[in-house]
């Protein structure tokens, strides 16, 4: 099938803006910098995707988004946020998301996927479910995480993992990576955020271990960059990898924006692409200050570390125009957006307009005349 990509707006003036100017990332060409940021949709079933996921993920590649990022995706069951996650630890769920691939690919987009685990923030409902730890008899199941202390009151309490675990758990991040390439994704981001496994071991405030993975900074990043170095190994040499950091947890004594620069650095050199820049969610005692663009000062860090990888800058990045003075002010090489994109999956179409361009729509679409 033939279309017409909505990816690449015409300039109406000789310069194109920052946002709308192509990106390689290895061989991979993005046609923008807009990249549609990972959101759990916990609509899976035995982490199979099904219609719900094509449309909801294809959308955005009829809406001109140069990237799209797949919602966490669990390496193993026991990986997931909620029974409900989407997951790339079976075989099985390697062709509904090859659908998806397809589809995206069909209509001129570039599509990636999180791969993910939640340690001991895994096993509980759904945001319109309910709150924390989803009993045995419902389908939850036992947590795993550096030490025995949980998220929350309400979370379930994790089992400290032993080197079979953690082992396991480079394994299944590598056979996932596999699986992802088999079923037709682009790029592969590796969760290190948002307090789940992989930030777990890299904060002073969930790891209290005492061993190798445990108290020292070697110590504490040492597994996700296992993962990283397992992950890269398998994932094709001429497509990028992303890796999603929390640059601080927003509390005392824990992980903060100097070990960020410093870990980003260490990245480099395990043929990481791109560090996608979030933070929070490690602990509930976290005090964040939210405003517009609240996390692209901790981009903007990053990016200035000369560790000649791309950065990606998130949170609440609303309009086109505030993307592209991100972009000219050297804050970041790319522009996620979650929330944006589900209240209008033409935010690329729109900014691109905003900013004085003539978006192109798909044939289809062609008479919204933008």
């Amino acid at each position: 099938m033939t279309v017409s990509s909505a990816a690449a707006p015409q300039p109406a003036s000789p310069a194109a803006p920052l946002l709308f100017t192509p990106l390689k990332l290895r061989s991979l060409e993005l046609p923008n910098r807009v990249v549609v940021s990972p959101m759990c949709t916990y609509s899976a079933t035995d982490g199979v995707a099904n219609e719900f996921h094509l449309v909801h993920l294809g959308q955005y590649a009829l809406g001109g988004a140069g990237l799209i990022l797949a919602e966490a995706t669990a390496v193993s069951p026991e990986g997931r946020i909620t029974p409900e996650d989407l997951g790339l630890w079976d075989d099985r769920q390697i062709v509904p998301l090859g659908h998806i691939t397809d589809f995206v690919h069909q209509h001129g987009g570039h599509i990636g996927v999180q791969l993910a685990h939640a340690g001991r923030k895994a096993s509980t409902y759904a945001p319109w479910r309910g709150k924390g730890a989803v009993p045995a008899e419902l389908g939850g199941w036992q947590v795993i995480g550096p030490d025995e202390n949980s998220f929350h009151d309400l979370f379930p309490t994790p089992a400290m993992m032993g080197a079979d675990e953690l082992r396991g758990v480079v394994d299944a991040f590598s056979a996932a990576a596999r699986r992802a390439q088999v079923a037709g994704f682009d790029a592969v981001e590796v969760h290190a955020a948002h307090g789940y496994l992989l930030h777990q071991f890299l904060s002073p405030l969930a790891n209290t271990r005492t061993d190798d993975y445990g108290g020292s900074f070697e110590n504490r990043t040492r597994l996700l960059l296992e993962v990283v170095r397992a992950v890269r190994h398998v994932w094709p040499a001429h497509l990028p990898l992303f890796v999603r950091l929390s640059a601080t947890d927003w509390a005392e004594g824990g992980w903060d924006l100097e070990q960020t620069v410093q870990l980003s650095k260490l990245l480099k050199y395990e043929g990481v692409d791109v560090l996608d820049i979030s933070s929070g969610g490690l602990t509930a005692a976290q005090q964040i200050e939210v405003g517009p663009g609240y996390q692209v000062p901790f981009a903007a860090a990053v990016s200035r570390a000369e560790t000649e990888i791309s950065v990606m800058a998130v949170g609440l990045i609303e309009t086109g125009a505030q993307a592209e003075a991100i972009l000219q002010a050297g804050d970041a090489d790319l522009i996620a957006l979650g929330r944006p994109f589900l209240r209008d999956p033409h935010w690329a179409q729109r900014a691109a307009r905003e900013l004085g361009l003539r978006p192109v729509s798909i044939d289809q679409y062609a008479r919204a005349g933008w």
